[in-house]
């Protein structure tokens, strides 16, 4: 299960990552409450917790405190990543994206029925950032304190976030 990778530059307003989000692709086939539920087990035993279940804000946003993944469970959108200068993404349900600290992600547009389980590593607490002026250079402290986690939230902590990831800080 190899994800894609995407790394997003500085655009000056949203700080992005040197770390590349990763999205897995049709990895889960259980949709609905069913799929909601799978996936808040499947995160929770990889130390992904604090999860909730809802859409995606239809405003450029990013969290400088902690790493984010979001388990799409039902219906499909297309997500804006990495702030304006960033990719739009078609995602659907069974796909699963993790988000490094300081990357932003918006809802383009979506079905009606479009619904995510989100996680972070260790339930650690987020905040909520849109990229105005006054966040930075706080935000940027932030997110290069946030640590690598030690797993990834679908396959463990021998594949995914903590090999790509590593990998990845090891280039700098």
């Amino acid at each position: 299960m190899k994800p894609t990778q995407y790394v997003f530059k500085d655009d000056g307003l949203i700080p992005n990552n040197s770390l590349p989000l990763l999205l897995y692709q049709q990895v889960f086939d259980q949709r609905g409450n069913g799929g909601a539920e799978w996936l808040i087990n499947c995160f929770a035993i990889n130390n992904w917790t604090n999860a909730w279940k809802n859409g995606v804000f239809s405003y450029h946003h990013y969290h400088s405190t902690s790493h984010e993944v979001l388990g799409v469970y039902s219906g499909n959108a297309k997500l804006h990543l990495g702030g304006e200068q960033g990719e739009k993404l078609d995602v659907e349900a069974g796909d699963v994206i993790v988000i490094p600290a300081g990357v932003a992600h918006k809802n383009l547009g979506s079905s009606r029925d479009f619904m995510v389980v989100g996680a972070y590593p260790y339930g650690s607490s987020y905040d909520m950032k849109t990229g105005e002026k006054g966040e930075r250079p706080q935000a940027d402290k932030n997110i290069a304190a946030v640590p690598i986690p030690a797993t990834d939230p679908l396959l463990g902590k021998d594949e995914g976030v903590p090999v790509i990831w590593k990998d990845q800080n090891n280039r700098k």
